[in-house]
């Protein structure tokens, strides 16, 4: 229903309102609308739906069985599976702020709106620090990037380098997918950075662990970075390009406005097993829970987050936030945060520091609930997947369940 009030505005009602048209936010409307949810609307603020894969022409992108495909035919791909089941996509509209627990405000050139839901789902992603956010002094010269800017900087012109010497400020796998790509256009990748004791290299590009980037050089241009060791050693690396890679956030904003409680270590929205905040009807699935993951991951979880969304269209009561799930160092963040009922989906942690031979404990009121010991080393650029089986043990009214680890060196 459409009604607009003596300021212009038009207030509405659908019944499922998904904000962020990337990976998760299309699946979860694709499993929505084909199920009978009634009208599935989703927001999306840039001008293309997709999300994130729209940017990376490299290929991996899916699962099995379907062929791994790029990053734009693959957002093609979700696109035209949220529509076919009868989702609408409206771009280029952002949303704003809350006017009620159910009631968004957006603002598009259209005009504003007012839009009432059922349920609402934030499938808003994630964002990179830039260099302000990080904290590097220096200059404010031309080629600085970070990776989403060196994606939208380098595809529309073809294969045009940007710069003849790029240094990458990270050895993540966004990082090594960052290199590649300039090596195919031409710039010459002269080192990847880490603070991190190890990593993974790449052939033909020196990697410096234990190193942080301290400052940028150059006047209208980049003209080098100057690193510092963990041992006190520095230097200056002579380059014209630098990118800034992984350290990424929720985007927390929208959930942060609307009152919802965000997890303490990853700083998105805190979540239980099946995805529900602690505001009854709104959802949260994708990067904007944990920073960023694959997008075949973000597009399970939009997947998974369907099941109780339709439950709760039906009239399934709201439950209460169960336990929480708290990790001990050297272990940055779990999610979900909270775990009302036993999860169908593997629980994602990540560590803080590389660990060698980690051993994992998980207990609630000192009682054993399982303990793993994962086949390969741990590092802070990538997430550990615990399996759900463990998680009927948990006694709903118990105290929180605690996740600890050790490393055996």
């Amino acid at each position: 229903m459409n009604r607009t009030d003596p300021t212009g505005r038009t207030d509405r009602t659908v019944d499922v309102l998904v904000v962020g048209a990337g990976p998760a936010g299309l699946a979860l409307a694709t499993r929505a609308a084909r199920a009978g949810a009634g009208r599935v609307e989703v927001l999306e603020r840039e001008e293309e739906p997709g999300g994130a894969p729209r940017h990376c022409h490299h290929g991996g992108f899916g699962s099995p069985p379907l062929p791994w495909v790029t990053g734009p035919a693959y957002a093609r791909r979700a696109v035209a599976a949220a529509l076919d089941a009868g989702a609408a996509l409206r771009t280029g509209v952002t949303a704003t702020g809350w006017a009620g627990p159910l009631t968004l405000e957006t603002t598009s050139p259209s005009g504003l709106e007012r839009i009432t839901a059922r349920a609402v789902v934030l499938a808003t992603g994630a964002r990179e620090r830039p260099r302000s956010a990080r904290l590097v002094p220096g200059t404010r010269p031309a080629g600085v990037f970070t990776t989403g800017e060196l994606q939208r900087s380098l595809h529309p012109h073809g294969h045009h380098p940007i710069g003849r010497r790029a240094v990458l400020i990270g050895a993540e796998p966004v990082a090594r997918h960052a290199a590649r790509t300039l090596r195919r256009t031409g710039t010459q990748v002269v080192a990847m950075l880490t603070q991190h004791p190890r990593a993974t290299a790449l052939p033909g590009i020196p990697l410096l662990t234990r190193t942080t980037v301290s400052e940028l050089h150059g006047r209208g241009r980049l003209t080098g970075v100057a690193v510092r060791h963990e041992d006190g050693r520095s230097g200056v690396i002579a380059c014209d390009t630098v990118v800034f890679t992984g350290d990424w956030i929720p985007e927390h904003d929208l959930a942060r406005r609307g009152g919802i409680a965000l997890a303490p270590g990853t700083r998105g929205p805190a979540v239980d097993a099946a995805f529900r905040t602690g505001t009854p009807g709104v959802f949260a699935v994708g990067n904007t829970l944990h920073g960023i993951e694959s997008a075949a991951t973000a597009a399970a979880e939009g997947a998974a987050a369907a099941t109780p969304l339709l439950a709760h269209l039906s009239g399934t009561p709201w439950p209460t936030p169960g336990p929480p799930l708290l990790v001990q160092p050297p272990l940055a963040w779990a999610t979900p945060t909270h775990l009302t009922t036993p999860a169908t989906r593997p629980l994602l942690v990540r560590t803080a520091e590389p660990l060698t031979a980690p051993k994992l404990q998980l207990h609630q009121n000192t009682r054993l609930l399982w303990h793993h010991r994962p086949p390969t080393p741990l590092t802070p650029t990538r997430s550990l997947r615990l399996p759900p089986h463990w998680t009927p043990r948990v006694d709903p009214d118990g105290g929180p369940v605690i996740l600890s680890i050790t490393d055996r060196v």
